[in-house]
């Protein structure tokens, strides 16, 4: 089928955002971004959240539409995601979804459902204090009742799924498993033309990293770690477990050297790398472009603005 939106992907610090901004300026596009810790207002400089320099004048959404205490999620991410490239795609103007979260540009291509339930209801809240009084155990044995698929895919110590599996069930009357099924066998909302970025020599990359991580410390990345723990910003939510803001924090409350914990980030951003190289190498449909070790972006642009039009997505 005829490709209907952009994709750019690929590993931390290769250059997602720019060559984005580049190719909607020239496209005539819109960014949406795909990355699951520039939700997140007030966390700017850990997240590489782009600079409005950096956005070069392009509209960019999805960013900055949740507080840090929220614990956002892919659904949350989809549902907000949904209209924004349907609107873009409304007014004749190209979505191009830009960033390194996976998880999140999967589910949006799909467009997948998930399955409903009332956040108000009180009900998780009920089934969490179950936990507490009765025991995991307890919950894991009526989700073997009602859902045994979800119970035997769930591992049993995982107490947040296994909650999420009996409250969509008790909230729907129908298991977390008949939903994800219904999800999978519906035809994906949009159809991607994907280009992924990575570098030719892994150490190339890797330097990259550790360049982004100093210069995040140099324009005041503990400064806004800092002020986040200070406005209340709990240490173990889920916004604080993003690489830079985590290791940062445990620097800075254990009383380590924050150096110690800039030297962690950097490590971090590795191991994150790979796991986002080996789940964007699954796609076999994926435009790869490797960079030589000093990036050239007019090779970039000429060569994603040839697939957008052989592909005829413009």
């Amino acid at each position: 089928m005829k490709p209907d939106i952009l994709v750019i992907c690929g590993p931390t610090a290769s250059g997602k955002t720019a060559l984005a901004a580049a190719l909607a300026r020239r496209l005539g596009g819109e960014v949406v971004s795909a990355d699951s810790m520039q939700v997140y207002r007030r966390m700017d400089i850990g997240t590489a959240k782009p600079t409005p320099a950096e956005m070069e004048g392009v509209p960019h959404h999805m960013l900055d539409v949740a507080d840090p205490e929220e614990n956002y999620s892919v659904a949350r991410y989809v549902a907000q995601a949904v209209p924004i490239v349907d609107g873009i795609l409304a007014r004749g103007r190209l979505p191009i979804v830009a960033g390194g979260t996976g998880l999140y540009i999967d589910n949006l291509i799909a467009g997948r459902q998930f399955a409903p339930f009332a956040a108000d209801s009180g009900l998780r809240e009920t089934l969490q204090n179950r936990v507490r009084t009765e025991g995991l155990p307890a919950l894991r044995e009526e989700l073997e009742r009602v859902d045994p698929e979800a119970a035997r895919r769930i591992h049993p110590n995982d107490e947040k799924r296994t909650v999420r599996a009996l409250e969509v069930y008790l909230s729907t009357g129908r298991t977390i498993t008949q939903h994800d099924r219904e999800s999978r066998e519906t035809p994906n909302r949009y159809t991607p033309l994907t280009i992924a970025l990575n570098f030719k020599e892994r150490p190339w990359l890797w330097e990259r990293i550790d360049r982004r991580v100093d210069g995040m410390m140099a324009q005041g990345l503990e400064e806004e770690v800092r002020r986040l723990l200070a406005q209340g910003v709990p240490r173990d939510c889920t916004a604080m477990q993003a690489i830079g803001y985590k290791e940062l924090a445990a620097a800075i409350l254990e009383g380590r050297p924050v150096d110690q914990g800039a030297e962690e980030v950097k490590l971090r951003s590795r191991q994150y790398a790979k796991r986002q190289l080996t789940w964007f190498r699954r796609n076999r449909e994926a435009n790869w472009f490797e960079w030589e070790k000093i990036p050239d972006f007019s090779a970039a642009l000429d060569f994603s603005t040839k697939l957008v039009t052989r592909s005829g997505l413009q």
